[in-house]
């Protein structure tokens, strides 16, 4: 289906409400961490990386979380010791970040890639760019000022830190929010403006509240296409250069449901844009990531295009 064919329904979002999906995908999320963390030996929260898996271990992944990328020398005894500190860390915040380690003897295009002229560093990576980086050894508590101004800078992207559990599960669900009830019923009257206040008072009472952030973001897709006419989109369409003509159109693919198609489509602007076009379309993409599930199969697989038209 081309934009001119999409009729604007307003208070109809695709995807964007199915709040008791995404509860059970985040509940199935967090029983298989939980699982990982208990099975011992390497930390689960450590992975080994080469030049064949970084883009899927450490690119892919930081499009949606935090990765510590160590690069170092794995025979070294001192860069031994400096990788069991930073396991150690890794340890105490499971969950908010992954630590993948490189040993760049063994591959050197990573190294070369970002320009590494002494081992060992430590690189943050995040949404599949380099946001900050420690080089050489660092002390435990130069690493723990630095990982606290980080965690800070990137507070509202990040899971909350975990807290201890150690208990039964609780035997019933508990009872949903007065908001997001507030949210569903707005939406169903088709007032988006009452919808979208309810899901922001939700999101101010808990900043990490995924159903909100769910919420807000299909809200976001309807208000950017309300008004505009999907036959002008077609036409703007044959100018390769009208980049935002390309974000309208992925934005009305997926209200259609054609959410591989919406993907796709900005990928491609991603492989063949540089510089403002390149960085407009990539956000607009994460941004129609998180109008689904995470775990969504479409969604797992355009992070991976996305991933490998970046790198």
């Amino acid at each position: 289906m081309s934009p001119a064919d999409f009729t604007p329904r307003p208070g109809s979002l695709y995807g964007a409400v199915d709040l008791g999906a995404r509860k059970q995908a985040l509940e199935a999320q967090a029983r298989r961490e939980t699982t990982a963390q208990q099975t011992g030996g390497v930390p689960a929260q450590v992975i080994d990386v080469d030049d064949a898996s970084f883009a899927t271990e450490v690119v892919e992944r930081s499009m949606n979380s935090l990765v510590l990328l160590e690069l170092t020398v794995t025979r070294a005894e001192q860069a031994r010791d400096y990788s069991l500190l930073l396991e150690k860390l890794a340890a105490e915040n499971a969950g908010r970040w992954v630590l993948a380690r490189v040993d760049v003897e063994v591959s050197r295009q990573i190294a070369q890639a970002l320009r590494v002229q002494n081992v060992p560093a430590l690189y943050a990576i995040f949404q599949g760019q380099p946001v900050a980086v420690v080089p050489g050894i660092a002390t435990e508590p130069q690493l723990r000022d630095w990982l606290t101004q980080l965690m800070e800078a990137l507070a509202q992207y990040l899971p909350p830190p975990a807290e201890g559990q150690e208990g039964e599960p609780a035997s019933q669900e508990p009872p949903v929010d007065p908001d997001v009830l507030a949210a569903e019923q707005a939406i169903d009257a088709g007032d988006l403006d009452a919808a979208t206040a309810a899901y922001e008072r939700l999101l101010a009472r808990s900043p990490n509240n995924e159903d909100a952030k769910l919420g807000l973001a299909g809200l976001g897709l309807i208000r950017r296409t309300t008004g505009v006419d999907p036959a002008d989109v077609e036409r703007r369409l044959a100018d390769p250069a009208d980049v935002a003509a390309q974000l309208l159109a992925a934005d009305f693919e997926m209200l259609s449901g054609e959410v591989d198609a919406a993907f796709d489509r900005l990928v491609g602007v991603v492989r063949r844009t540089s510089g403002d076009d390149r960085d407009k379309a990539r956000v607009h993409l994460l941004g129609l990531f998180e109008t689904l599930p995470g775990d969504d199969p479409s969604v797992v697989k355009a992070r991976r295009n996305l991933a490998s038209a970046l790198f």
